[in-house]
């Protein structure tokens, strides 16, 4: 037990209508720490990301489509990893509620359309590299999710680093798009899926 810490729960109201709807997409109830950082994180780690990219002069060479399917890649993957890891968002997406497990597959599901989008777009209709992935991310959410509660991160991390293993050594992409496979599962099979404690400073402390 630690007396400068604890663990809450407890899930703010939220508005009605499309104000409401997306503030329980991102997680009810962030503080203004969590914003902090998650905006901070992604201007900081999307610069980093153009700058690498426009250093490599792999940019010069995508077509205005290619451009603008890895642009907001970059920016979904970068803000998912931040968004998922709040405690906004694990109170929000793991609470005790028969819909969540759904709403969580579903949320992992539609990401098929990143997939696809890379594959057929980016690495101009690699199907081997696509299919591939979709087996890897279905197969490992489906893993995640179903593992016992208390052994249900170091599975997430064993799958995170089979996914990105597997993509290194057997789905290679050229070097200026190497990120996207990392950051790709990390979001969904850890920062995602993953139950934490939501934990705060304590009051008391």
């Amino acid at each position: 037990m630690r007396a400068d810490l604890r663990i809450s729960w407890d899930i703010p109201d939220t508005p009605p209508g499309l104000a409401g709807r997306l503030e329980r997409f991102m997680g009810p109830g962030k503080s203004r720490s969590e914003s902090m950082v998650e905006t901070l994180g992604i201007l900081g780690c999307s610069a980093l990301l153009a700058a690498g990219l426009w250093t490599s002069g792999a940019a010069r060479d995508w077509s205005t489509a290619q451009l603008v399917v890895i642009a907001l890649a970059g920016l979904d993957l970068i803000g998912g990893v931040l968004t998922n890891a709040t405690n906004a968002a694990k109170r929000w997406y793991h609470r005790a509620d028969p819909g969540a497990r759904r709403a969580r597959l579903l949320f992992v599901s539609a990401h098929l359309i990143h997939l696809a989008a890379m594959g057929l777009i980016v690495l101009s209709g690699d199907l081997k590299w696509t299919l591939a992935n979709a087996a890897l991310l279905l197969g490992g959410a489906a893993v995640v999710e179903f593992a016992p509660v208390h052994v249900r991160r170091p599975v997430a991390m064993a799958l995170l680093m089979a996914a990105v293993l597997v993509n290194l050594f057997w789905l290679p992409v050229p070097a200026a798009l190497a990120w996207f496979a990392p950051l790709f599962f990390l979001k969904l099979l850890v920062c995602h899926l993953v139950p934490e404690a939501p934990l705060e400073r304590s009051r008391d402390a």
